[in-house]
């Protein structure tokens, strides 16, 4: 987010510019004195402490109850600026993914900060939009006090599918959904009339692993579950390509194996049906074949060597194409990459006779609720925008209070 203003063409607009610059400056620096937020937006300390003051009746910017502690460890240097911080229930955003086999929520805070998280196994397959929309609505409601849902402020929605951005999902090939409108289904489920976004799952993936650490240069996320979806940030904004399906790798054919995609290959469908027919029983789950990986049971070593021989033939095509600094795995399957790490990294040295710049490999911090995660962050991003109404009243008019 930028410490600039944006200067409009009336006062309205000059008003709501100076409002959301403020307040995307203190969620940046977290916390900072009038001072400071003063300088960073270029304005008087008289201009400045109008917009603080409009912030603060409005419940969203409180004083830093670090300031007296500050004061006390440096009165004698001086009485330092009063720290200003927002105020982290003054908001909240809601995060929905729907996968083929799960349902995952989570709701962040106007710091945006994890407050409520849920997950569940759900086969959406067998089910209808609305159903699964629903279910997952109950699900993270039912984890939320009724004040969070009074000042909740978004809904975001993820799904392994096809989405323009008029909110209409074209095309989920493993779900089965065709031009269904996910924003209107979110909207009739949803118990409060808030702003919806809908995304690709990969894509939400990779705008809420870059929220929280504000990388830079060019990051190819890939989210991996029963398909593989990819997700590419830019310098902090994700490329969607020409069509909006830029980063897509898990349908790329792999020479060689019959017609099959990557992610048919390295998806948690393939790596669950190989270890049930290697061992003999039908009923082995995700965990269990991750847990004999990390046993070095031979059967589950055998399956994950190779995986990661898959795994490192896609990243190496990615990376011939996109040169990427960074890659970020997510996804229930990433929890396989720590175990097999070194492996993939001696079948991408063996698959290339020119050495290319190699780039960082690394698992989400908290990669099953990436997506979830990243459908709130949308929202919440869009809160401290000039999209927001929160911020859009007439010229002098005061701000929707927090608590209202």
């Amino acid at each position: 987010m930028n410490d600039t203003v944006s200067i409009g063409s009336s006062p309205r607009r000059i008003r709501q510019n100076n409002i959301v610059a403020a307040l995307q400056t203190i969620y940046a620096h977290r916390s900072l004195s009038r001072a400071d937020l003063a300088r960073k937006l270029g304005m008087n300390r008289s201009s400045s402490g109008e917009i603080v003051a409009e912030l603060t009746e409005g419940g969203f910017v409180q004083e830093s109850d670090e300031s007296g502690k500050q004061r006390l460890e440096h009165s004698r240097a001086g009485r330092p600026g009063i720290m200003l911080e927002l105020v982290p229930d003054a908001a909240f955003f809601v995060g929905i993914e729907i996968g083929v086999e799960h349902i995952s929520a989570a709701v962040i805070d106007l710091s945006a900060d994890v407050r409520a998280c849920r997950k569940m196994a759900f086969d959406t397959m067998s089910s209808t939009v609305e159903e699964a929309v629903a279910q997952g609505v109950e699900l993270i409601v039912s984890a939320m006090e009724k004040r969070m849902i009074g000042r909740c402020k978004g809904l975001g929605i993820s799904a392994p599918a096809h989405i323009r951005p008029d909110g209409i999902v074209t095309l989920a090939p493993i779900i089965g959904w065709r031009e269904v409108s996910l924003k209107d289904i979110g909207r009739s489920a949803f118990p409060a009339a808030v702003p919806i976004a809908v995304e690709n799952d990969a894509n939400a993936f990779a705008i809420g692993d870059s929220y929280r650490h504000g990388v830079s240069g060019v990051t190819l996320f890939l989210l991996m579950e029963t398909g593989v979806g990819g997700g590419i940030m830019i310098d902090g904004k994700l490329f969607r390509g020409g069509h909006g399906l830029a980063g897509e790798i898990g349908h790329t054919l792999v020479p060689g194996s019959g017609g099959q995609k990557f992610e048919q290959l390295i998806g948690r469908e393939v790596l669950i049906r190989q270890y049930r027919e290697a061992i003999g029983r039908k009923h082995v789950d995700l965990q269990e074949f991750l847990g004999d990986v990390h046993d070095r049971v031979p059967a589950a070593v055998n399956i994950a060597e190779t995986w990661s021989r898959h795994l490192a033939y896609a990243l190496l095509q990615a990376c011939r194409l996109l040169d990427p600094d960074r890659i970020v795995l997510g996804g229930s399957v990433a929890s396989l990459y720590p175990m097999v790490a070194a492996r993939v990294a001696v079948h991408m040295s063996e698959g290339q006779s020119i050495p290319f710049p190699t780039p960082e490999i690394v698992v989400d911090d908290d990669a099953e609720f990436g997506s979830a995660f990243g459908a709130a962050c949308m929202l919440h991003q869009r809160f401290l925008s000039l999209e927001s109404e929160e911020f859009g009243g007439e010229d002098g008019a005061p701000i929707q209070s927090a608590t209202s």
